[in-house]
């Protein structure tokens, strides 16, 4: 019956299925883009409020500042142990270590 959905559907498995090649503990994480978009609004909004920086440099000064007093209400990573993991290419089936690389 949806014949155009299905053939979308299938054309994109692999990426939509990328998410499960990742640590369980990291899904959460994941799923969301509101810390970077949380960043963005509170800098965007003190940044209006000050009707322009004076320099580009005393801008970014306070870019910066603001970036820096928002991450102290940023939640940790769950985890976190797991990352390097990643990074160096460790498979995950399911959010779980492959039973080949787990051996190594």
């Amino acid at each position: 019956k949806y014949q155009r959905a299905a053939t979308c559907l299938t054309k994109d498995r692999e990426a939509l299925l990328a998410f499960y090649d990742f640590p369980a503990d990291h899904w959460d994480h994941l799923r969301t883009s509101n810390p970077i978009e949380s960043v963005f609004v509170t800098v965007r909004h003190r940044t209006v409020r000050t009707k322009g920086a004076l320099s580009q440099k005393t801008a970014r000064l306070m870019v910066y500042k603001l970036v820096q007093a928002a991450a102290k209400g940023w939640r940790r990573l769950k985890g976190a142990n797991q990352l390097p993991m990643v990074t160096e290419g460790v498979k995950f089936t399911d959010g779980v270590i492959d039973a080949k690389n787990r051996a190594a």
